[in-house]
């Protein structure tokens, strides 16, 4: 039992050479018509009319097909196969054929409250390009047909645009359940400074391949493909934004005095080296701390200093 694509096998055949034999055989049939009905040759007639029905029978089996564009034919319930040959042919008109699109398509995938890692609610919206690889799964493995519209399409097009309509909507439906399940594995940020720990916002192509690789995994048995997925929305949930964004504030002060006591203490180091190396003065070790203590006020303060002049002894 046929459980994967493959290409149809059946008689088809060029569409305008079709044509041009039908319109041979309903002009060729008409005429004998006209001429049987005035003799009562009854052989003739029903001959004439045979023709003109077939050949009116064969209407049915036109289609054509642009680059890029599949027709799944089924003959009175049976798969016979994908039809991928671009142009104008005529296949038997018995068949029923189902177009749909093999081109990528995108998907922007509104951001979504999840909760990550550690338990933090936070907004997460992706965007991907997904195409259409095995169109047997896609048209038999699940219900595209009850998705796509519960009464009767008028034309192909509509056809088509409802089917393709209904395949999106199951890859959005599967994009929502991987992105959920991608964004519970990893926490928003770092909140521990450990450059190894792999996190939402640091992450990038890791997370983004990550996410690719469920999204195939979860659209393999519909025969569709995730060609590529990037998170395009990321923050805190509303409700947490403004306290997380006092810690990042508070984070990003601690990481800037981190940096300017380090730079403090080594402008220190260098002017009592430099002092101790060319003579200047010589500094015993209560005069050495308050010079420390002075210098590392100054370097380390939010505000300039403001110069005072000592106008009694070094020592008062």
């Amino acid at each position: 039992m046929i459980k994967e694509e493959i290409d149809f096998k059946g008689f088809s055949l060029n569409g305008f050479l079709m044509l041009f034999i039908s319109i041979v055989v309903f002009a060729g049939c008409a005429y004998l018509l006209h001429l049987a009905v005035p003799k009562d040759n009854d052989l003739l007639i029903a001959l004439s009319v045979t023709g003109i029905v077939l050949s009116l029978m064969t209407l049915p089996g036109y289609f054509a097909l642009e680059p890029n564009e599949a027709l799944i034919m089924i003959f009175f319930g049976k798969y016979s196969g994908t039809f991928k040959n671009t142009g104008f042919y005529w296949v038997n008109p018995f068949y029923a054929k189902k177009k749909v699109s093999l081109r990528a398509r995108n998907l922007d995938v509104e951001p979504i409250k999840v909760n990550d890692k550690i338990g933090n609610p936070v907004l997460i919206g992706l965007v991907l390009v997904w195409k259409l690889k095995d169109t047997y799964k896609a048209m038999f493995d699940i219900d595209a047909q009850t998705m796509a519209s519960s009464g009767r399409t008028t034309t192909i097009n509509n056809a088509v645009a409802s089917r393709m309509s209904a395949f999106e909507n199951f890859v959005m439906i599967q994009s929502d359940a991987a992105l959920r399940q991608v964004a519970g594995q990893y926490a928003y940020d770092d909140t521990e400074h450990n450059s190894n720990e792999l996190t939402l916002r640091g992450g990038g192509e890791e997370i983004n391949e990550q996410l690719e690789q469920k999204l195939n995994e979860r659209l393999a048995m519909a025969g569709m493909e995730v060609v590529e997925a990037r998170l395009n929305y990321l923050a805190y949930a509303p409700e947490i934004a403004a306290v997380m964004l006092r810690r990042q504030q508070a984070s990003a002060i601690i990481c800037a005095r981190e940096k300017i006591v380090e730079g403090a203490v080594s402008m220190v180091s260098m002017a009592l080296q430099k002092l101790s190396e060319e003579g200047v003065v010589e500094l015993d070790e209560e005069k050495k701390a308050a010079m420390v203590s002075n210098l590392m006020v100054v370097l380390c303060a939010d505000e300039a200093a403001q110069p005072v002049i000592n106008a009694g002894t070094l020592n008062h």
